[in-house]
Parts: structure tokens; C-alpha cells; sequence
């Protein structure tokens, strides 16, 4: 790892979480939620991808817990999944918002938002030559690790890298 360009990407990630907090989103609605993990934080998420890969027998879990490892560190990307309300929706599914509730469904508005956000950071850490890779794997073990708030449904990881060599590619299952 270069660790010495640690500050940079420090930099990097809070200017992320900036770019997706302020992404347009549905309504105008802030569902977001971010947070970076580094350390022994992001360790302990590593280790929950593997142990998820393991036990469900997914071997992506696996080979994106070392890109986690060799990562400086990831940012998290997240959201609640209230409706919003919009009349003449049903893009989730349902005729309105209070089927969808009783469903279980999630808002589209709120994925829509989410996909954003996800958008407008990782084009921070593109404009700043900083390698970075979109991870479900990482959302989902953070989500099922209970390292984010209960209210957070949804959530990607983008570990972010500074190497000769872009770590998230040539990758091995």
C-alpha cells in the first residue's frame, strides 16, 4: 500500500461524500448516508465479506475482501428507502406508497437517488486520478455487520487505491 499518499486520499474521499450528499435526489429528500472506513473499522468489514463469501459460497465476497485489505481505505455510500410520496408513481411496483410500505418494497426515488450518489463520487475520484471500484460486496457485509445506522437499507463501498497498477482489475474469482 502507499501510504504515502494517504492525506490525498483522505482528501479524495471526504470531497466524495461531499458529491454525494449534494447529488440532486428525488423531491429534494436526503436519504443519504455516508462514512469512511479505514483501519481496523474497514478490517472488520473485510473480514465479514469473507466470512459471508464462505458461508454463502459466493467467491466474490472473497476476492473483494482483499481488494478492501490492499485499499487505503472505502467509501461508504448508503440510503434510508422511504417513499417519497410522488402521486402517479408505482415505479417500485405498487399503485401507491402505502402498498409498497405494507410490501416491504423499496422506493425507486430512493435507488434512483442512491445510483446518483454513487455516480457523483466515484467522478471525484476519477477527476483526481484516484483507482476506485463499486463494491455491493462491501455495502451488504457493512449493512449485515451492523457498522451503519439501522435505518440504512441500501449501501455500496468504493475502495479507493494509489498504485502503479489499478488494483480492481485482472481480478481473480
Amino acid at each position: 500500500m502507499e501510504f504515502e499518499y494517504y492525506g490525498a486520499v483522505r482528501t479524495v474521499a471526504e470531497l466524495m461524500c461531499c458529491s454525494a450528499i449534494t447529488a440532486p435526489k428525488g423531491k429534494g429528500v436526503n436519504l443519504l448516508y455516508t462514512k469512511i472506513f479505514e483501519g481496523k473499522e474497514k478490517e472488520r468489514v473485510a473480514e465479514l465479506m469473507e466470512k459471508i463469501g464462505r458461508e454463502k459460497e459466493i467467491p466474490f465476497f472473497i476476492r473483494d475482501a482483499k481488494n478492501v485489505r490492499d485499499s487505503l481505505l472505502v467509501v461508504f455510500i448508503g440510503t434510508e428507502v422511504k417513499p417519497r410520496g410522488v402521486p402517479f408513481c408505482g415505479f417500485c411496483g405498487f399503485e401507491d406508497c402505502e402498498k409498497s410500505l405494507k410490501a416491504g418494497a423499496y422506493c425507486a426515488y430512493a435507488v434512483g437517488d442512491l445510483g446518483i450518489a454513487i455516480g457523483s463520487a466515484v467522478k471525484v475520484a476519477s477527476q483526481n486520478n484516484i483507482d476506485n471500484r463499486v463494491m455491493f460486496s462491501f455495502g451488504k457485509a457493512a449493512i449485515a455487520g451492523g457498522l451503519v445506522p439501522k435505518e440504512v437499507k441500501l449501501g455500496y463501498g468504493i475502495p479507493l487505491s494509489v498504485s502503479g497498477k489499478n488494483i480492481f482489475f485482472d481480478r481473480k474469482m
